[in-house]
């Protein structure tokens, strides 16, 4: 089964070869990587010790350590099982982990002091784009909610906050979607109904107890409280915004700045692994059966397998192959460190509240997006294209563009804000 490939809005015009741009360490990547593992750009850690939280999208960190992507750069990935987004910010900032699959809205929440205690951030690359959805309960759909339209009518029949939902962390990207899609057919997401936090895994299980009438959360979640049958997928987030940013490899400034070589390396065992991930449908299937072990996901392939193809199903009778489903390379479009992607987080963060002014988003966009050192580790994987501008432009459901170039004015433009 092939699939059609994903395309944003950045043309691929934009993209040049990485050869062309890195000069001849493309020639011989093998050779750079054995000087890099030995001489003086030797990475400071071999052991890097890297948070994940059991979501689809930790994929391509557990594959750099399982397909040995480390062993090829002098490392070696500890891959640390997280029991919410809570913790892996707490571990990084303790230093018990080196870095994370996290959230982008939360090293963004962190730079900026509103998702704990304030600290310089690096975002390394990106991990996925797409594969989330947000799920509502079976006793929404018995009272005849099948989308936004119909859920805002049923919100409005009954008292304020009668109805629950939950997002992942506070800053995090799910709480964005959510609340984007909610505000968009006309329900303020803090207003009209109560907003609550609950980590991925144990989403389907709050919902079967009746806590919650729905969640925004990554996969294999939606497609989990599906099979188990008490939930259905009112819409995929790569609906809202096609080709969306979601996971980061996320660290500290400060452990870039004592380990820049580990950081390298530990970015391109990742993007090795994330391009492997891409190169086939056979590739992605193995990615499922691996994942889904007890040590990662710990759920069964078939809820994984699915939804990684872009074989989708809602539960109200529907299916569709996804031409915009979770992807970890796309010939490199979404593992470069886009300041435009780490900018729209910020625009919400000051749409709901959660930022009293607007920030320099450029200027913070600049210093948490580490371009250099993706740059340097794209040079040692070799043939990873490179955009010609930092920049993307992308529309949104509502008709809304994003390009980055007037952050505040787009944030103001919201009809609905806390």
């Amino acid at each position: 089964m092939k699939h059609e490939k994903a395309r944003g809005q950045v043309s691929r015009r934009q993209f040049i070869t990485g050869s062309a741009v890195l000069g001849g360490s493309m020639l011989l990547p093998g050779f750079i990587n054995s000087v890099w593992a030995a001489g003086s750009d030797a990475p400071e850690k071999r052991e890097i010790r890297v948070g994940f939280i059991p979501l689809t999208d930790c994929a391509s960190v557990i594959m750099a350590a399982e397909k040995k992507f480390d062993e090829k750069y002098g490392i070696k990935i500890i891959a640390s099982k997280e029991s919410s987004w809570a913790s892996v910010r707490d571990k990084l900032l303790s230093g018990e982990l080196d870095a994370a699959h996290v959230l982008y809205g939360l090293v963004y929440g962190l730079q900026l002091g509103v998702a704990g205690p304030q600290r310089d951030m690096a975002m390394l690359m990106s991990l996925n784009n797409n594969g989330q959805a947000i799920t509502l309960s079976n006793q929404l759909k018995q009272a005849g909610v099948t989308d936004a339209a119909s859920l805002k009518k049923q919100v409005d029949a009954s008292a304020k906050g009668t109805y629950t939902f939950a997002q992942t962390f506070p800053t995090g990207t799910h709480a964005m979607w959510l609340y984007y899609w909610l505000a968009n057919a006309g329900i303020h997401p803090f207003n009209d109904v109560r907003n609550v936090v609950v980590p991925p895994p144990q989403m389907v299980v709050n919902m079967k107890i009746g806590n919650m009438s729905g969640f925004c959360v990554g996969e294999p979640w939606n497609q989990r409280a599906i099979l188990d049958d008490i939930g259905y997928t009112a819409i995929a987030t790569q609906e809202i915004w096609p080709d969306h940013p979601e996971k980061i490899l996320g660290t500290t400034a400060s452990w870039v700045t004592a380990n820049p070589n580990a950081a390298r390396a530990l970015t391109a065992a990742v993007l090795d692994a994330s391009r492997w991930i891409d190169t086939s449908d056979a590739n992605r299937i193995e990615t499922a059966q691996v994942i889904a072990g007890r040590a990662y996901v710990n759920s069964s392939v078939e809820t994984i397998q699915g939804r990684m193809l872009g074989s989708y199903e809602n539960g109200l009778g529907k299916k569709w192959q996804d031409s915009h489903s979770m992807r970890f390379f796309q010939d490199g479009e979404v593992n470069y460190p886009w300041l435009s992607d780490g900018m729209w987080f910020l625009t919400q963060q000051k749409r709901w509240g959660l930022l009293d002014q607007h920030p320099d988003y450029l200027a913070v966009a600049k210093k948490i997006n580490r371009i250099d050192i993706y740059k340097q580790a794209a040079s040692a994987v070799g043939s990873i294209n490179l955009p010609s501008s930092d920049m993307r432009s992308s529309t949104l459901f509502d008709g809304k563009v994003w390009d980055g170039s007037n952050p505040a004015t787009y944030a103001n433009s919201f009809a609905m804000q806390r």
